[in-house]
Formats: structure tokens, C-alpha cells, sequence
């Protein structure tokens, strides 16, 4: 709803200067403006015009630059109130509603913009390499269970994974916050063990984006209310070691392919599960693996991972199901986030998966 209204009075707000355009060089006359415009004044109603016109077909568009046309239309726009005080005074009003959104749009696109540069320095790295078809020979090695898996996916005759991205809708809460909707887009390299995160929610109705950043041996996890006021900001040694264990939970069920890696050591356990330790950077994690009938992957339980809210290790568990076609691959398409703790299971996080691409060569924005 504040999107469409932003929209409907930018346009309101970009027509009404029309008037002193259309005044000033006579053609319609415009009684609610009782002071004479001149043409150069009337041509700057019209560049003010323009302004508020592109602010709100860029904004409609999701344009990340709108908010540049929209901070440019009120300053041309309280010029001209300045001068036509009399008969325009109340656009100020507008013009200040306009001015804190462009102020927000500006700090989002600001904020967001070092996810988009560490992408793209990770999508010109693994660009350049090459990516080898996988035969069921480089799967030997797995556990049975591992490789019946990686076959039902289809990971056989396809190119190995060097970076993915995904996008995907989902439902979030802790302890002291009630469930929250959110939309994110993540992107995965492997080369280095890179996972880049960024979310946009609503917290309380009130927009809210965070970054998690996990590369070059740190991780980090930043969240800005508004984009502007930081209500979150988590670093250091355990969140890293969180970190690794969610970026090996993305291998296992959003980029299976990934599961060829000499970095993880298995060790079957029964005719179900497998446990596996995958180590980065001399950090070791385990998990559990486990599968159903059908060679699906149905859980993973892990004991390395950290509630950042409390900076204490729970066992940490991603049920799966709803596997479906998804570009060419079997992937769950619904998965869940459970902390097991002492006083019982809590279902922090329902992610529905959009969609998933491999060895992607430039950025895209979520549409």
C-alpha cells in the first residue's frame, strides 16, 4: 500500500506543476494560480514536471536510482514554492513526504550496494573458470546414500557448481519477535566458500534489510531498520563457525552438486543417515544427512551452530520436503529452520525456494 501511494502522489503531486507550465505559456488557464508565470518560470515548472513523472515510473519499475529523481523534483519543486508561495505553499507538504522516501530509497540502494559490488567481484572471479561435466565416477568416493541422492537431484552430466543464485520467500521470528515475511537473494561461491545474503523484510510493518556476509574467513551479519538505524550488528569467531554450517546446509539441499568436494569427510552411519565434516578454513562443522525411500534428503542436523541472539550452540536442524523440478535439478522447493532447545523444538524460519541458478556470469536483481 505505501508503494502504491507513493506512486499516486508523486503523479498527483508531477501533474499539479503541469499547471504552471501550461499557464505560462497559455495554454490552459489555470485560475488556481493567481500570480503570472513567465516562460523561463514556466519551463521550470515543467522540468519539475518531468522530474516527478520519472521519480514515480522509476519507482513503479523498481528502479534502484528513483530516489535521485525524486530528492532533484523537490528541490526544483520548492524553489518554485518559494516564488509562488501564496498559491503553492501547502506542495511543501508533498514535497517533505516525497523527500523522506527518496531519503529511504537513497539509503537502501546505498546500503545494498556493497552486497551487489562483492557479487560482482565473485561472479568476474568464477566467470573465468572452467567447470567440468560431473560422471558417476567423481561420485564413487561418496557414500552410497550420498550418491543415490546426488543422482535422484541430477547432478550426473552437469557442469560443476563454481557459484549459484538463489531467491526465495520466507517467514522468520526468534524467541522475542513475532513471525515477520521476508524476500532474499543469496549468491553462493564456491571457489573461495563465499555466501553473500541479503534480505528485505517487514519487521512490525516497518521496512527492514540485512546483509550476512561470509567470505574471506570473517562472516558478519548487519541489519538496518529503515535501511538507515542498526538494530543488529554480529561479528566474530562463533557467528563464522554459524556460518560455515549454513553454507555447508546450502550445499547439501540447494547445490548438491557441491557435495564432490574433498573438503568433506563421510562417514555412514546406518541405512539413513550419513554424518559429514566439512572444514574451511581450519574450521571443522559436522552434520547429520537424512534420507528417505525415494533418495531424498529430508533433514540435516547439526550441534556446531550458534543462535547469534544468544551467542550459544543449539542443535540446529533444516527439515525438507516438496521436491519438485527446478531448472533441470530435483530440489525441495519448502524447508524449515528448527533450534532444539533445552525446553523444546522452536521453528524459527519457513522458506519457500524460488528459484535456483548455476554457474550464473552477472548480476540480476530479484524481479
Amino acid at each position: 500500500m505505501m508503494k502504491i501511494a507513493l506512486v499516486v502522489i508523486t503523479a498527483i503531486h508531477a501533474l499539479i506543476h503541469l499547471l504552471g507550465f501550461l499557464k505560462a505559456f497559455h495554454i490552459y488557464a489555470v485560475r488556481e494560480l493567481s500570480l503570472s508565470v513567465s516562460k523561463s518560470r514556466g519551463l521550470v515548472w515543467l522540468l519539475a514536471f518531468l522530474l516527478f513523472v520519472t521519480t514515480a515510473v522509476l519507482y513503479s519499475l523498481k528502479m534502484n536510482t528513483w530516489w535521485l529523481f525524486g530528492f532533484l523534483g523537490v528541490i526544483v519543486s520548492q524553489i518554485l514554492i518559494i516564488f509562488f508561495w501564496k498559491d503553492a505553499k501547502f506542495g511543501t507538504i508533498v514535497n517533505l513526504i516525497i523527500l523522506l522516501f527518496s531519503v529511504y530509497g537513497y539509503s537502501s540502494w546505498s546500503f545494498k550496494s556493497q552486497y551487489i559490488s562483492d557479487v560482482r567481484e565473485g561472479l568476474q572471479r568464477t566467470t573465468t573458470m572452467q567447470s567440468e561435466l560431473l560422471t558417476e565416477k567423481d561420485l564413487a568416493p561418496l557414500p552410497e546414500l550420498v550418491q543415490n541422492y546426488l543422482n535422484y537431484v541430477g547432478v550426473v552430466g552437469k557442469p560443476r557448481v563454481k557459484n549459484m543464485r538463489v531467491v526465495f520467500k520466507a517467514q522468520m521470528r526468534s524467541k522475542t519477535q513475532d513471525w515477520f515475511s521476508l524476500e532474499a537473494e543469496q549468491y553462493n561461491f564456491y571457489d573461495q566458500s563465499e555466501r553473500l545474503f541479503f534480505l528485505d523484510a517487514r519487521v512490525k510493518g516497518l521496512p527492514t534489510q540485512g546483509y550476512h556476509v561470509y567470505k574471506n574467513g570473517q562472516a558478519g551479519m548487519l541489519i538496518k531498520l529503515f535501511s538507515l538505524f542498526p538494530v543488529v550488528d554480529v561479528k566474530g569467531e562463533e557467528l563464522f563457525k554459524a556460518e560455515t554450517v549454513t553454507l555447508f546446509n546450502d550445499m547439501c539441499f540447494l547445490a548438491p552438486a557441491t557435495l564432490v568436494d574433498d573438503n568433506i569427510e563421510w562417514e555412514p552411519l546406518d541405512s539413513t543417515s550419513v554424518k559429514a565434516t566439512f572444514t574451511n578454513r581450519n574450521h571443522s562443522i559436522s552434520a547429520t544427512l537424512y534420507f528417505n525411500d525415494k533418495d531424498q534428503l529430508v533433514n540435516f542436523i547439526s550441534d556446531d551452530r550458534y543462535d547469534v541472539n544468544e551467542m550459544k550452540r543449539y542443535r540446529f536442524s533444516t527439515p525438507l520436503s516438496e521436491y519438485g523440478q527446478i531448472n533441470d535439478y530435483r530440489l525441495p522447493a519448502y524447508g524449515e529452520a528448527v533450534w532444539h532447545y533445552p525446553e523444546g523444538e522452536f521453528t524459527y524460519g519457513k522458506y519457500k525456494l524460488i528459484t535456483v541458478d548455476y554457474n550464473v556470469t552477472n548480476y540480476r536483481a530479484v524481479d
